[in-house]
């Protein structure tokens, strides 16, 4: 089975499992865009919500320096995406690879490697009711 219709399946799944609400918002962030897709509380782990998104590269452009206070698991839709996590080395990841972060990971580098093409990930993350997103590292 084609690996996006792979992952489309399984979130759907999960979607369909979780209280149905749905909330979309969009961010206008100076580096990149981040959508919500949806965001659940977790029945099975009380004070936790999962949430998808999407998180959307133009030509060039890089995240901020942040840390996530839950889980991660990043799909590339499309393009290439550069991420240094922690203390790893920084990994070129191609359309249909994954990588995961652990809650509290400080993600150094996050970045389109392309200048002429856009970028696109699709993320699932599990963290606190009261969590954000992500969380600028200090400088």
């Amino acid at each position: 089975m084609n690996p996006i219709k792979l992952l489309a399946a399984s979130l759907s799944c999960l979607a369909l499992s979780l209280p149905m609400s749905f909330n979309a918002q969009a961010h206008d962030a100076e580096h990149e865009k981040v959508t919500v897709l949806e965001t659940h509380p977790m029945l099975n782990a009380p004070g936790k919500k999962a949430m998808v998104l999407t998180v959307d590269y133009k030509p060039g452009q890089v995240s901020i320096p942040h840390s996530h206070s839950g889980s991660a698991i990043a799909y590339v839709l499309e393009g290439e995406v550069i991420s240094r996590v922690n203390d790893g080395k920084a990994i070129t990841y191609k359309a249909g690879q994954t990588w995961y972060e652990p809650a509290g990971s400080k993600h150094y580098e996050s970045r389109n490697a392309s200048t002429t093409q856009p970028a696109k990930l699709l993320v699932f993350i599990l963290l606190d009711d009261n969590g954000e997103i992500l969380t600028p590292l200090p400088k």
